[in-house]
């Protein structure tokens, strides 16, 4: 009897101590309960959160090659990375949301996929002391169809959005053409994808839009990695907030 007890109050110091102790900041591994099972997604805390500030928010739109249901893919590709990129994050001022696709599944509005991510942040801006007026939503490849799909379906939502390497739905233009935009896209992409972006953007500014388009000279499909580690970028989300 006296030996359980000292094994429970050791348990109890260990769960004390700082290196048995839940992560509150950080890379955060958490669950959304819905009717049809539980969601696995990954939340990025701001090291320097501070329950009393109102805080901006990513919401970030993976790939095709990360969809899943280990909850963890969508940190290796894109924002993740440029997160860690040379020891930033103990800086990086955003929460950041990484919701996973379902394998088969899309990002596209009205999608189950894009409607657990939408819960996830409402679930996010009830839990955090979340700024609603500075919410901001990007993705790459799959994720920046996303992007633009998510825009154009719920444009009062978004602070500013970055669209990178897939093109959007030229008709939805005027929709979305007051939501600031930048978009990303690799100049030795596939062309289909290339000329969308293209196509998308000059939407835009015959919607009398101010979007803004970045194409990475001798890059591929993969241009996020360049866009995300684009210090100009995190300060451009800033600089936009909601009236």
């Amino acid at each position: 009897m006296i030996r359980k007890m000292v094994l429970a109050l050791v348990c109890l110091v260990l769960a004390g101590n700082s290196g048995y102790a839940q992560e509150t900041t950080g890379f955060l591994n958490k669950v959304l309960k819905t009717d049809k099972g539980d969601l696995k997604y990954v939340l990025f805390v701001p090291h320097k959160y501070a329950a009393e500030k109102e805080h901006p928010l990513i919401l970030f739109l993976h790939g095709a090659g990360e969809r899943g249901d280990d909850g963890e893919l969508p940190v290796k590709q894109g924002i993740g990375n440029a997160i860690k990129f040379k020891g930033q994050e103990k800086n990086f001022p955003f929460f950041v949301i990484f919701p996973q696709c379902a394998k088969g599944g899309f990002w596209k509005a009205g999608t189950p996929d894009a409607d657990r991510a939408l819960a996830i942040l409402a679930v996010t801006q009830k839990t955090y002391n979340i700024d609603s007026k500075r919410i901001y939503l990007t993705g790459l490849s799959m994720g920046g169809a996303g992007t633009w799909s998510l825009a154009a379906a719920h444009p009062e939502k978004w602070a500013a959005i970055a669209p990178i390497c897939f093109g959007g739905d030229p008709a939805t233009a005027s929709k979305i053409k007051d939501i600031p935009c930048w978009c990303f896209c690799g100049d030795k992409d596939s062309p289909k994808l290339l000329e969308g972006c293209r196509t998308m953007v000059k939407a835009l500014k015959d919607a009398g839009g101010q979007p803004r388009y970045s194409e990475f000279p001798f890059v591929g499909h993969n241009s996020w990695d360049s866009a995300y580690v684009t210090p100009e970028l995190y300060s451009w989300f800033l600089s936009h907030k909601l009236k």
